[in-house]
Order: structure tokens, then C-alpha cells, then sequence
């Protein structure tokens, strides 16, 4: 790849895969959600270097959804990279998530940026908290390729998004996090999941965005649990060398059976 030019990229997130591609969750066949992404990500296969895939990839954390989701990443063929969410296994991940061209490596680059991804998870736990190791290891990261644009992705979210009930799930130890964050210039974007819904907020000079998940959104600015009853989505991005981007969400169409949704565990 010629680091002169952009790099594109798709975020895919909380996708909820389940044992049975028959199953459904609260009424949501996450399978054919999932798959109308697929169909778009396939339509634009020929301008996209990579997919990133930030956690809740598994809504039972069975080695059955995981297999599931690697045969369906196997035929859209694109670079995929991805990071557990509080319902993955992450053991069952590495295992199965590794094959063709689908990775489980957790540091890379591509063009002129490069890429860290962190596990964010605590285990039987909602929230989100990242380790003493894991801070370390991204300090050392950071500081060993200090010349490019860094793009950070966990799935928790390191800020408030002013929805209280998803509030209490962020990441618990944020501060820790940003503190890093704030010693390298060089990071620009910090890429999270778990929201299921878009967020954007600039903090300093860097930007941090959550997604829409493909299979149902939460509703923006809600002090309780509701479903917004907007489309599947993922968000694209373009980097460019310099360390500047671009980004947009794209929804499809896939109509959420919002009568059927009761109570979600996220």
C-alpha cells in the first residue's frame, strides 16, 4: 500500500451474532441485519483497505457465533482486525476469529497511520476497565511509533455521552486512559462500540467517535433504556497521511421490529 495515498476503512460494530443463525434477540434477527451490512460492505469491497470491528461481535459469547461471523467475513473478503466487547469470549475469538483474512493482531499499520486495539472488558461485567498492563502496553506503543497518526479503538466508551442508564457502563477508569491519550499528539481518532448509536466529540485535538450497531440503536440523549428505531449502520473513514480524515455514518435498509424489543441486556 503506498503510504502517500488515504486509507479507507469500515467500522463494524455490536453485531450481536448468536449460535443459531435462526435465533433471534429480542425479536431482531441479528444474522440478517448483520448481513444487509455485508451486502453494502461488498458493494464498496473495491475502496475498502480494511474492516474494524469493535466488540459485542458475539451476543451469547458461544464459539458457534464466532464461526458464524468467520464464514461471513470469509466471503466478503477484506482485512478484518477486531476487539472483544463485555458479551464476547475473548478466548473463543482468538481461537476462531483467525483465519483467511481475518486477524487477531492488536497493534499494525496501514499507510502512513497506525492502529492499537484494546480490550476494554472486565469479565461478567457490563462496564468497561482497562488494566494496568494493557495502559502500559499502550504507552510503550505509543511511544515507540510517535511519528505517525494513531487511530485508537476499545469498545467501551472513554467519555460521557449523556445518556445516563448507558453512562454507567462507559469505561470506569477513563481518566487513566485520556491521561495517555493527552501525552501523544500523534493519536487523532479513538474508535469505540457498546453505544449503539453515533456519537462524535472532539476533546483536545483528538476526535471520538461510536457507531451505530447493525442491529438496534439505542436512543441518543435518553436517561433511561430506549430503541431508536433508525436503520443498521456502520461508519466509514478515510485517513490521509498528514493525519487528517474524513468520516460519514451509512445506514441500510433493514427494518427493526421495534414492538418486539422489550428489555436489552447491552
Amino acid at each position: 500500500m503506498d503510504e502517500k495515498s488515504p486509507i479507507s476503512i469500515a467500522q463494524v460494530t455490536d453485531t450481536h451474532l448468536l449460535a443459531s443463525e435462526s435465533q433471534r434477540l429480542q425479536g431482531i434477527s441479528t444474522t440478517e441485519s448483520f448481513l444487509a451490512v455485508m451486502k453494502r460492505l461488498e458493494e464498496l469491497r473495491p475502496e475498502l483497505d480494511l474492516l474494524l470491528m469493535t466488540g459485542d461481535l458475539s451476543g451469547d459469547s458461544t464459539p458457534e457465533s464466532y464461526e458464524n461471523l468467520q464464514h461471513h467475513l470469509n466471503s466478503v473478503q477484506i482485512p478484518t482486525y477486531w476487539l472483544p466487547g463485555n458479551h464476547d469470549c475473548a478466548i473463543a475469538m482468538d481461537t476462531i476469529l483467525n483465519q483467511g483474512m481475518v486477524s487477531r493482531r492488536k497493534s499494525f499499520q496501514r499507510g502512513n497511520w497506525n492502529f492499537i486495539l484494546l480490550n476494554s472488558c472486565v469479565p461478567e461485567s457490563v462496564h468497561g476497565y482497562l488494566s494496568a498492563t494493557i495502559l502500559e502496553w499502550l504507552d510503550a506503543e505509543l511511544k515507540i511509533s510517535s511519528d505517525r497518526p494513531t487511530l485508537l479503538a476499545l469498545h467501551h466508551a472513554p467519555l460521557l455521552v449523556n445518556s445516563a442508564w448507558i453512562d454507567t457502563s462507559c469505561l470506569q477508569n477513563s481518566e487513566e486512559f485520556l491521561a495517555i491519550v493527552d501525552r501523544h499528539p500523534q493519536v487523532k481518532l479513538v474508535l469505540f462500540g457498546h453505544i449503539h448509536q453515533e456519537f462524535q466529540h472532539q476533546r483536545h485535538i483528538v476526535n471520538y467517535l461510536g457507531s451505530p450497531s447493525t442491529c438496534y440503536q439505542f436512543q441518543s440523549k435518553s436517561p433511561t433504556f430506549a430503541i431508536n428505531p433508525e436503520s443498521p449502520g456502520f461508519r466509514l473513514l478515510k485517513l490521509y497521511p498528514d493525519g487528517t480524515w474524513e468520516t460519514e455514518i451509512e445506514r441500510v435498509p433493514y427494518s427493526v421490529p421495534i414492538d418486539s424489543v422489550v428489555t436489552v441486556s447491552y
